[in-house]
């Protein structure tokens, strides 16, 4: 399975760090980067439970395809959201229910800083986004 372009991009920047300290400033970087979200938008329709911080997804098609948005109060947070965004964007549904989210971010270097109730939070992202999907 190919990554999209903006996947292979956060794997040559993150593997490029030479550790903890370099993946987390480049971690805030990524998090900037993400579409903000509106205040209709964060609403409680949107907010994906299972995170213990807040985390808000919104998802529209575009060109037959499934485009994420996700915004959080969490700074650390939205940097973990920006590079999941990274790697599903535009997937098909089947290759979107494939991802490994342990896997892409073991390839980022950043598994072992995930704490279990981050992990926890991040794999309800991904659940939501394949909820989404099916819709």
């Amino acid at each position: 399975m190919s990554l999209p372009v903006a996947a292979q991009e956060a794997l040559e920047a993150f593997t490029a760090c030479s550790g903890w300290e370099q993946r987390a400033r480049l971690l805030m970087q990524w998090g900037e980067r993400l579409e903000p979200l509106s205040d209709a938008e964060r609403i409680d329709e949107n907010r994906v439970h299972g995170c213990e911080s807040l985390v808000w997804l919104v998802a529209e098609r575009r060109d037959g395809r499934l485009h994420f948005r996700a915004g959080s109060d969490a700074r650390l947070l939205r940097g973990l959201l920006a590079v999941l965004l990274a790697r599903v964007e535009g997937l098909p549904r089947a290759e979107l229910a494939s991802v490994d989210l342990v896997d892409w971010f073991e390839q980022l270097g950043l598994q072992r800083q995930l704490s279990p109730s981050r992990s926890n939070g991040l794999n309800a992202v991904l659940q939501r986004m394949r909820e989404l999907a099916e819709s």
